[in-house]
């Protein structure tokens, strides 16, 4: 699948700045890409925006990035919306919550193009 339009969520712009430069060094450099300070402006701005891939974070203030997934993940239009987590949190017990409710990818911290081909299975 070509993802054309990301959504990075987390709440801080270092961060999304990080994570947007590692996506185009990983060869999406014709996506477009949104940005989200936390999971409630990532809700409203899904509301009239269909991206192809989210990116979030799971530490977020407002709506973290758990009650994030569980409530797009809920919705009709964006449930089938494939997740990418990007968190230095990590245990087992967590990583399994989150493949049942439907992430796609866990990316531990830091964030690199080369994690990010790993995590996709795509050979450098």
């Amino acid at each position: 699948m070509e993802y054309r339009k990301v959504l990075i969520v987390d709440d801080s712009a270092t961060s999304r700045m990080i994570i947007k430069r590692c996506f185009e060094m990983a060869g999406f450099m014709e996506a477009e890409f949104f940005e989200a300070e936390d999971g409630l402006k990532a809700v409203s701005f899904l509301q009239n925006n269909p991206v192809d891939l989210i990116v979030t974070d799971l530490k977020m203030p407002k709506m973290d990035g758990n009650t994030f997934i569980k409530k797009i993940k809920l919705q009709e239009s964006t449930k089938e919306i494939p997740v990418i987590v990007i968190s230095s949190l990590g245990s087992d017990l967590l990583e399994q919550q989150l493949y049942e409710e439907g992430v796609y990818i866990i990316i531990k911290k830091p964030i690199s193009p080369a994690k990010i081909l790993e995590g996709l299975g795509v050979e450098e």
